[in-house]
């Protein structure tokens, strides 16, 4: 049986002042996924340029580079400016266009999904037409579970395009802003929003994770949720792309939901106590938070 997650979408670095480190949502679950030894996949694109070299080349040294990582001859990688507000809460800078952009349908590409058990996507790299109708294609040629990290950066993104991946998508993923967003004209309380947007796109599991509070889960007629933990936070950069790395991992170790919600809400707050989204596991201060 197959047994691997495709991560689709950007790679990018991300400019924190004077230092900059890799990113992009897609390729922060894969290293996350590979910190819990789940077998993964990244395909993504990066310029022909210095910025994409350094890349490719952490890339390689955290195991995600592949022939899935393809290269630009005319546009370049792509650099973010972070900005924290005086919460740590960040908001982001994006330029366009950028190379992955423009990510093409290949062979490679397509053997990948028909190989994988899953794939995990997001809004941000589809709001080009060439990358959004790569990922439509895929996801039309294969049975993997389809996970939609809604992860909303604006401007970049239309409701068209939230639309036609939300109804393609067995998971959705989304923070509370984002489902007040998409389904904020609704009356009634959070598990009514879920409920509704289940009825519209028909979705076996919905998340949408709540910050310090938790996270709530949708799934097969059931509601499940965890109240959080509180931790000193750093920033809050990558810890929903934890959050959904843990909650894929227990996907695919058939655990229930109220021990995947728990693992999920654990490692998303151990990940705000740290700087930057992909810090290594401290197994010790995990276990910690969990008894918390």
């Amino acid at each position: 049986m197959k047994n691997r997650v495709l991560c689709f979408g950007e790679v990018l670095w991300d400019a924190f002042g004077d230092e900059k480190k890799a990113g992009g949502a897609p390729m922060n679950v894969a290293r996350h996924l590979v910190q819990q030894h789940v077998n993964v996949a990244f395909a993504s694109r990066v310029g022909s340029d210095a910025s994409g070299d350094e890349l490719v080349d952490f890339l390689k040294k955290n195991g995600l580079y592949s022939d899935l990582i393809q290269r630009d001859n005319t546009l370049p990688t792509c650099e973010v400016t972070v900005e924290l507000d005086e919460k740590s809460q960040a908001t982001y800078v994006i330029p366009e266009p950028v190379s992955w952009d423009n990510i093409h349908l290949d062979n490679n590409l397509k053997d990948a999904a028909k190989r994988s058990s899953s794939i995990v996507f997001g809004s941000l790299a589809c709001r080009d037409k060439t990358t959004h109708d790569t990922l439509l294609n895929l996801l039309d040629e294969t049975d993997a579970i389809k996970i939609f990290d809604v992860n909303l950066r604006h401007p970049h993104y239309t409701l068209a395009t939230i639309e036609t991946l939300a109804a393609r998508a067995n998971v959705i993923k989304m923070n509370e802003e984002e489902a007040d967003l998409l389904i904020g004209g609704s009356s009634g309380d959070l598990k009514g929003k879920i409920t509704e947007f289940r009825n519209k796109y028909h979705t076996k599991t919905i998340c949408v994770t709540r910050g310090e509070h938790g996270a709530i889960i949708w799934h097969d007629y059931e509601f499940f949720e965890h109240p959080g933990f509180s931790v000193d936070v750093a920033d809050t950069v990558g810890a929903g792309d934890a959050f959904l790395a843990t909650f894929i991992a227990g996907i695919m170790a058939n655990n229930p939901m109220p021990k995947l919600l728990l693992n999920a809400c654990a490692i998303g707050a151990y990940v705000t106590s740290q700087r930057g989204a992909n810090p290594v596991y401290n197994q010790d201060e995990i276990s910690r938070i969990k008894k918390s």
